[in-house]
């Protein structure tokens, strides 16, 4: 399989690789960034390089896809996105993305998992073309939910703490977006 690069004009989308280790680090290290992430902010450079492990384990199993959300006139990584598992007879995907808390509200996020929900509508990713994508938030992360909402996802219902992690229970919301209403 070869790993889909994506481009707009300000962000390029590639592989992460044990070279992004201290930018991993530092973004999953930010306690902004993992306040609603069911992970706890990372404490030592071991973690990143387990984290990428991760990430490239399942797209090398055919599991998900995550890429490296990087500023494209500089190279910087920034953030993070993708597809965390997709099941390719059910033509449906679970999506994440987190983004370094420096360059909130400038519409990097947006711009990126646009890119990537278009290439899975339009099937050019391993797992075929998508007809469903489903994103989950925690109550409170009002910035995710507003993005979610402006990319054409309908707010679906709250699954009564659906999740456990940091010790506790999670209500999750559940966004949904189907191939027939993205027209972004």
């Amino acid at each position: 399989m070869v790993f889909p690069l994506l481009s707009s004009q300000r962000l390029a989308l590639t592989p992460i690789n044990y070279e992004d280790r201290d930018a991993i680090f530092a973004l999953f290290s930010d306690q902004q960034v993992t306040k609603y992430y069911d992970l706890a902010p990372l404490t030592e450079i071991s973690q990143a390089d387990k984290l990428i492990d991760l990430f490239n384990y399942r797209y090398k199993n055919g599991e998900g896809i995550r890429w490296a959300i990087r500023l494209k006139n500089t190279d910087e990584l920034i953030g993070t996105c993708g597809f965390n598992s997709w099941s390719v007879p059910m033509k449906h995907a679970f999506i994440g993305y987190d983004l370094s808390s420096q360059y909130w509200g400038k519409g990097y996020a947006f711009e990126a998992i646009h890119m990537i929900i278009k290439a899975a509508f339009d099937g050019l990713l391993s797992c075929g073309a998508l007809n469903r994508i489903q994103a989950d938030t925690v109550p409170g992360n009002n910035a995710s939910e507003a993005l979610l909402l402006k990319l054409g996802f309908c707010e679906e219902g709250t699954r009564r703490q659906s999740g456990f992690w940091k010790g506790q229970f999670h209500d999750l919301k559940c966004f949904g977006l189907l191939s027939a209403e993205h027209n972004l």
